[in-house]
């Protein structure tokens, strides 16, 4: 699977926030790259109750983007188990929807 551009991030970090915030779900910010050196996902919580999660792109493959940001939004909203399961089913066929990503 091809790797992702800014421009791809940026696109499938807007339809996973879109998604997030249509169920009231906490909508994180996203970035890329993280800061610390060799981390492929880091989450930051804010002193306000925001979080952002920072993904790396540079020499990964779309599906392991696309897993990090989907990890990120449960992480965020604390969703494990079979409800986590259940969104992550679904955010992955959101991006998949509109051709982001293929359903795995």
């Amino acid at each position: 699977m091809p790797g992702v551009t800014p421009t791809r991030f940026a696109e499938m970090a807007r339809v996973l926030s879109q998604v997030a915030a249509s169920h009231q779900l906490n909508v994180p910010g996203f970035r890329c790259p993280p800061r610390v050196p060799l981390a492929t996902r880091t989450l930051r919580r804010n002193a306000d109750g925001t979080a952002s999660v920072a993904v790396a792109i540079r020499g990964r493959t779309s599906q392991a983007v696309v897993d990090d940001l989907i990890e990120g939004v449960l992480v965020v909203n604390g969703l494990t188990g079979r409800a986590g399961d259940g969104w992550r089913v679904a955010l992955r066929h959101e991006l998949a929807s509109i051709a982001l990503v293929t359903a795995a």
